[in-house]
């Protein structure tokens, strides 16, 4: 579509945005949000007929981008079929979309809890851990963002969890693996590896095996800043659950369906969880829609008892229907492959020669279409280009690289020091190497502050 200039509704959106809307996140007097007339494959634009390249997919969860007509067509035909059902009951929908989930997910995890989002999905595989082993404790990693509910932003490892830290909420924290910005003074992929596993496992001996239930993972970590764990390390983990009898949850909401270039990210690293959740790309966020996948061991232990939870939405027609359209596009369009490929073959050559050239680049980090780049004042210390957690002007560095980044037309996703280049799976070639373009131009702009 050609976007068509209309500034005077767009004036009225935003009015009535900022009369009414209260927006997540957000100090609600400092913020601008921007009026968004209309969407389609990788772009969006606004009422002034910008148009923006996005590299953020929404919030990581476009992975077939805006408006994919053969997704749109089903849920117009599940509304006019059926708009809406209670969970109780077997839909049609509701069953293809756990058949294509479930032949998607790695070992037995063949039985899937829909719920409406990854915060849910995160509560209720925690209450399912829980219940199964009896046992009160969770443990998580610092640099991890599982949600925005209770427990799941208890779990949470970034500060976004520090206002609603009720410190009562069962949860222990831990460094997962980050060589670049290393806890264990490892020197190696190799030492960073064993070192987190060793103080994993001191962690759980000093807790108390027996006190806890489930050890919660993402994957790919995502918004803390992208970072593949190091060969082995899931794997360990893995062991030391078995050990200990801890139920392992990958969190698989921003790293699945595609995002890291498999299916799911734990297919990169050979390891099959006890609980696995997922929401974002399993329908490319058209409709909101999340879940668990369920190991046999753990469904098991509900089967003659009832599970005491459940979502008046859970497995809602309307977002079934529109997963069921996106795994198929998926597998039809190639689209996960798509990922795989232009991820090795331009995003990641691309990132690492812009490295090259710029000296606010610290690392450059990723797979598939989940790539980071981390902005530094200095290389040779690795000082972040703004504080950890900074805001006002302690982010102007930050705030100036994304506005130089908006001007080149190019959406950004921006978190503390980092920007994420994470655009749809099917963004084509041409569009990456125009967005990439736009990056190098901001990053002239972080460069500015370089000490």
């Amino acid at each position: 579509m050609t976007p068509q200039p209309n500034p005077e509704t767009g004036a009225a959106v935003k009015a009535a945005d900022r009369a009414h809307v209260f927006h997540s996140w957000s100090a609600q007097e400092l913020i601008d949000p921007l009026a968004v007339a209309g969407a389609e494959g990788s772009y969006f634009w606004d009422y002034d007929g910008r148009r923006y390249l996005d590299f953020t997919s929404g919030l990581v969860y476009t992975n077939i981008g805006y408006q994919h007509p053969k997704v749109v067509a089903a849920i117009q035909e599940q509304a006019a079929r059926m708009t809406t059902f209670a969970p109780a009951f077997a839909i049609e929908a509701r069953s293809e979309a756990a058949r294509l989930i479930a032949e998607r997910t790695p070992g037995d995890l063949d039985k899937i809890f829909f719920t409406n989002g990854g915060a849910d999905a995160v509560e209720h595989a925690l209450r399912m851990a829980r219940l199964h082993t009896g046992r009160p404790k969770v443990l998580s990693a610092y640099r991890s963002y599982h949600g925005g509910t209770q427990q799941a932003v208890n779990v949470t490892g970034d500060p976004r969890r520090w206002p609603s830290d009720s410190g009562t909420a069962g949860v222990v924290h831990f460094w997962a693996p980050f060589l670049y910005r290393s806890r264990f003074y490892a020197e190696t992929e190799e030492q960073e590896c064993a070192r987190a596993l060793e103080h994993l496992e001191t962690t759980i001996a000093f807790e108390g095996p027996s006190t806890i239930a489930a050890i919660i993972l993402e994957t790919v970590p995502g918004t803390a800043g992208i970072m593949p764990p190091p060969p082995g390390y899931l794997a360990g983990v893995r062991e030391l659950c078995d050990k200990y009898g801890i139920v392992m949850v990958l969190d698989e909401v921003m790293a699945g369906f595609g995002r890291t270039g498999t299916w799911f990210a734990a297919d990169l690293y050979d390891v099959v969880p006890d609980l696995m959740t997922f929401a974002k790309g399993v329908n490319s966020g058209y409709v909101p829609l999340g879940g668990v996948a369920i190991s046999a061991e753990i469904a098991a232990t509900f089967a003659t008892r009832p599970y005491p939870g459940g979502l008046t939405y859970s497995g809602h027609p309307l977002a079934c229907a529109a997963a069921v359209a996106t795994i198929n596009v998926m597998e039809e369009e190639g689209v996960v492959e798509n990922a795989a490929s232009l991820g090795a073959s331009v995003v990641g050559p691309a990132l690492r020669e812009l490295a090259e050239r710029h000296p606010s680049v610290g690392e450059v980090r990723g797979t598939g279409m989940f790539w980071a780049v981390e902005l530094v004042r200095d290389r040779e210390t690795r000082e972040p280009l703004v504080p950890y957690n900074a805001s006002g002007e302690a982010n102007a560095p930050m705030a100036a690289f994304a506005a130089a980044a908006k001007k080149a037309g190019l959406w950004p996703f921006v978190n503390m020091n980092r920007t994420h280049v994470v655009p749809p799976l099917n963004t084509s070639e041409a569009e990456l190497k125009e967005g990439l373009a736009a990056l190098d131009t901001a990053l002239a702009v972080a460069d500015e502050h370089v000490r």
